[in-house]
């Protein structure tokens, strides 16, 4: 089934998308070649923007339009979890269970979650604490241009710390 072109009183073929309206990519319409370089244009997606908005646009545009928080805010994800993972308001890491960290109980998870973070089966928590805060500094999205690759690293060392962190409290 062939789609013809949208403009009116037009009985081409309608190849090309062209947006019906500016932030919605889902709805478009079809317009043969002649119609598309007419829309093309004409179209400019900053008509109704102030300068002001305009460069907002644009700076946002480096970061996909996604808010980033410093490292430092307090609504920062991978801040909160560091500050809990630091506090240890519940004295979790005190008892027993964490200093006498047993590597013969070692699980696969466990040991998987140990490699992720680069450290060998015979580490002790203090270790894995200190790898911990050091990895979350050097791959933290907003210390590397917000990079998803880093983003997607960094969730990897968190679930491998909470792995560690589970296991160790049982």
């Amino acid at each position: 089934m062939k789609n013809i072109c949208e403009w009116s009183k037009c009985n081409k073929i309608g190849v090309y998308k062209a947006p019906v309206e500016k932030d919605n990519s889902k709805k478009f319409r079809l317009l043969c070649l002649e119609h598309i370089k007419v829309f093309n244009k004409s179209w400019n997606y900053f008509s109704d923007m102030n300068d002001r908005e305009i460069e907002h646009f644009i700076k946002s545009d480096l970061t996909w339009h996604k808010p980033t928080k410093s490292f430092g805010s307090s609504e920062n994800f991978f801040r909160i979890l560091w500050v809990n993972a630091l506090d240890d308001k519940s004295s979790i890491f005190k008892n027993s269970v964490f200093k006498n960290f047993k590597r013969s109980k070692l699980s696969d998870k466990d040991k998987d979650a140990l490699k992720i973070l680069g450290l060998k089966n015979d580490t002790n928590w203090s270790d894995i604490q200190k790898r911990f805060k050091m990895l979350v500094k050097k791959y933290h999205p907003d210390k590397n241009q917000g990079s998803k690759k880093y983003e997607d690293i960094l969730k990897k060392i968190t679930l491998a710390y909470s792995q560690l962190r589970l296991s160790m409290s049982k």
